[in-house]
């Protein structure tokens, strides 16, 4: 129990005093993780407002899709990323492998199908409530596309930071993909793992604190939104 109180003491020692390494793995989490989220946004929500107002044969089995793969393993992901981006691999070519492109590349693709099943939901909706309306003024589902993400903006918003939470705290395809490698693609979740097992518990314990916050942070700031967008009656 005292080792345990002494490591906690190290711990907040470093978080205080801004340990070098500290910081510089806490800095490469934030932009890996927030590069991938935006990168997701661009590309899964319009993918899921697109499959929200469209009518087309097989579309439940592609929301079933959608939805299952909100589960895809992480590590999965980072083999096909490993894959692609070795030197046998299509893209092996761009020598991105073990550097922090290939994390954005891994996590944006584990939050995609988050963000695509999310606000598909949300806007369509949103779709079944306006499409009426839209309808009589002859705008054509596409074209109500930009305007149902304009109206659903704040829920789409609470989505993405559960999107960037996910991106935070995934480990097993950064830690394929980035191989972990000491201030290259070392991030909190990789170094947290690496440092337990070497029983350096300061290091990993100051990163797990400023991990979970970041976490909390996102949750409490999503169901603020959530709260504040909520319908007031009386």
């Amino acid at each position: 129990m005292t080792d345990i109180f002494a490591s906690l003491g190290i711990a907040l020692r470093l978080v205080l005093e801004g340990d070098p390494e500290f910081v510089r793995i806490v800095a490469l989490s934030i932009s890996v993780s927030l590069a991938s989220a935006l990168l997701a946004c661009a590309i899964g929500l319009p993918i899921g407002a697109a499959v929200a107002v469209s009518s087309f044969p097989g579309r439940e089995g592609l929301i079933v899709l959608m939805n299952a793969l909100l589960g895809l393993p992480s590590v999965v992901v980072g083999l096909v990323v490993y894959l692609l981006l070795s030197r046998a691999g299509p893209l092996g070519e761009l020598g991105i492998l073990f550097t922090p492109p290939a994390i954005v590349i891994a996590q944006m693709l584990l939050v995609i199908p988050m963000l695509a099943a999310l606000s598909r939901q949300t806007v369509e909706d949103a779709w079944n409530e306006y499409r009426e309306q839209l309808t009589s003024l002859n705008v054509r589902p596409w074209r109500a596309i930009p305007t149902l993400l304009l109206d659903t903006r704040v829920a789409l918003f609470t989505v993405a930071l559960a999107g960037l939470g996910r991106a935070f705290s995934e480990v097993g395809a950064v830690m394929i993909v980035g191989g972990n490698v000491d201030g290259v693609t070392r991030v909190m979740t990789t170094a947290i793992a690496l440092k337990t097992a070497e029983g350096e518990l300061p290091l990993a314990l100051a990163l797990g604190v400023v991990l979970l916050a970041i976490v909390v942070t996102l949750n409490a700031a999503a169901a603020l939104l959530r709260q504040w967008s909520a319908p007031r009656h009386g």
